[in-house]
């Protein structure tokens, strides 16, 4: 049971959290997940929206290697909401099944090499605050420093977006592939 009401409906709120709420609305069709947590607080809800509509459409940065750092940042704080969506997500956008297996069993074998270095990247910076050298400079020859960049940021984000769910325990889609913690 959540720790705090899940705000879902634009009924429930008046005034400025309505106006942040519909604009949320708007460009997601739904307050699901941890905006149904944050319209709490609605203008933390606002800049996070806007801020996530950068992080998930918007720049240059692959679209798969984005959901492979939100999937490992989802498995790393056994975040059930970030888990579950992105697993749809990763589906949709051609991850395959053995990649996300893999990253939810906390394995690496059968994922391929260029999915396995986003995924090796992303667990480095969420265990350890840093990334090798190495690593580091690999991604970086791949990528450039602006993708470089953006994908840290995506990570920080989905780290956001699980901290969010897990501290308010925002129950899981029950569609969606639940993880075992």
């Amino acid at each position: 049971m959540a720790r705090v009401p899940i705000l879902k409906a634009l009924d429930e709120l008046s005034g400025e959290a309505r106006r942040i709420a519909e604009k949320i609305v708007d460009t997601r069709k739904s307050l699901e997940g941890p905006f149904s947590v944050w319209m709490h607080a609605p203008k933390w809800a606002e800049r996070v929206a806007h801020l996530g509509t950068l992080v998930r459409w918007e720049g240059t940065l692959d679209l798969r290697v984005r959901t492979l750092a939100a999937l490992v940042a989802g498995r790393h704080y056994q975040a059930q909401y970030v888990w579950g969506i992105q697993g749809v997500i990763g589906a949709e956008r051609d991850i395959p099944r053995s990649t996300i297996d893999a990253i939810r069993d906390d394995r690496s074998d059968g994922i391929l090499p260029d999915d396995l270095q986003v995924v090796d990247f992303t667990r480095q910076l969420l265990r350890n605050n840093r990334i090798d050298e190495s690593l580091a400079q690999a991604v970086m020859a791949r990528l450039g420093s602006d993708q470089y960049v953006q994908l840290t940021t995506c990570i920080g984000y989905y780290a956001m977006l699980a901290m969010t769910v897990n501290g308010a325990e925002l129950p899981p889609n029950p569609q969606h592939e639940a993880l075992k913690v």
